[in-house]
């Protein structure tokens, strides 16, 4: 046996043998590191006042893109076409900024480029985002104050806010909180478990384009179709994993959940926002006014009630729950790996 503990073959396969003990980059606990920093810090408003956020960036450039490339005398193959090009230009942006970045943070840091490649990915994340936007609703409601929720949530939805009853505003808060939480936090998180930086960054990218240009409008209809269907594809697997995770955060709503999952007319979206109205037993969509024209949306958990000020403030200790649940996942998969 060689003294450094390595086999007899060793003088053949002198690499392995070096004795280091420099561990697989999927093994640090990036994605932990991450998620706690992004909820003790989030994304400062100082910062974002100074140098925006780089979700930012790409809804610049998306926007820039469909200025040029979106004119109404094209044909919809043309539109299509060019919706494609929109759609992969921030997609190799940020996946290959964040795969450089990643390279350059590992020659200059060595073992410790995680750390560094952590604070990348917590940018990405938004847990502490959505509570802070959360929150104040719930405030306002709790205390009866109707004038000044409808601002609050206002700046999470975009349906008609300026009339909503108490169960409108919660009805609206909650949704937000359940859906986001697929697009904010369980997806890119998943993302990153799987793909590193480059896969988390290529994520934020496909669904800022979605929630700009996947639209069903004849605008964006064929300019905006690429964005929708990668969109869906990208959260296929963590909107049934996100709403799994609502469902143990709240003790239930599995049969909710799978019963109403459907109803809404993302493939998506429905998973979670049907797991949280299944825990909450609460009653969530139906119809929703946007622009003064109301749009006929089915019920989820439409044989429950209609939420309240109270439900609200049950929506985010459960979704706070949810986030605790992922950074347990965090963690294991960085232990088991």
């Amino acid at each position: 046996m060689h003294p450094s503990g390595c086999a007899s073959a060793c003088p053949r396969t002198p690499a392995p043998c070096s004795g280091s003990t420099r561990r697989s980059p999927i093994a640090e606990p990036v994605a932990l590191l991450a998620l706690a920093t992004d909820a003790a810090i989030g994304w400062p408003e100082w910062l974002y006042a100074r140098v925006g956020h780089p979700v930012g960036g790409f809804a610049r450039l998306i926007h820039a893109c469909e200025r040029r490339w979106n004119r109404p005398h094209h044909s919809q193959r043309r539109r299509r076409l060019a919706g494609v090009a929109t759609i992969a230009l921030p997609i190799a942006i940020g996946a290959g900024g964040a795969w450089a970045a990643e390279v350059l943070l590992r020659h200059l840091l060595g073992p410790y480029a995680w750390i560094g490649v952590a604070l990348l990915a917590a940018p990405g994340l938004a847990q502490r985002s959505l509570d802070d936007h959360v929150r104040p609703i719930a405030a306002a409601l709790a205390e009866g104050n109707l004038p000044a929720a409808r601002p609050a949530v206002a700046r999470i939805v975009g349906r008609d806010t300026a009339a909503l009853d108490e169960p409108g505003v919660a009805r609206a808060a909650i949704e937000s909180l359940s859906e986001s939480f697929c697009d904010g936090v369980a997806a890119p998180l998943f993302w990153l478990l799987l793909l590193g930086l480059p896969g988390l960054w290529a994520y934020k990218a496909i669904n800022t384009a979605d929630s700009l240009i996947g639209h069903r409008e004849e605008r964006w209809r064929a300019f905006g179709w690429a964005s929708a269907r990668i969109d869906d594809c990208a959260n296929l697997v963590p909107a049934r994993l996100g709403g799994a995770v609502l469902c143990l955060a709240g003790g239930g709503g599995w049969r909710t959940m799978r019963r109403d999952a459907h109803r809404h007319a993302s493939p998506n979206a429905g998973w979670t926002e049907a797991a949280m109205a299944g825990v909450l037993r609460v009653r969530l969509a139906g119809p929703v006014a946007y622009d003064g024209v109301v749009s006929d949306k089915p019920w989820i958990g439409g044989s429950f009630r209609d939420p309240d000020a109270r439900d609200l403030g049950r929506a985010l200790r459960v979704y706070r729950r949810a986030c605790l649940f992922l950074w347990i996942l965090a963690g294991a998969f960085a232990w088991l790996l």
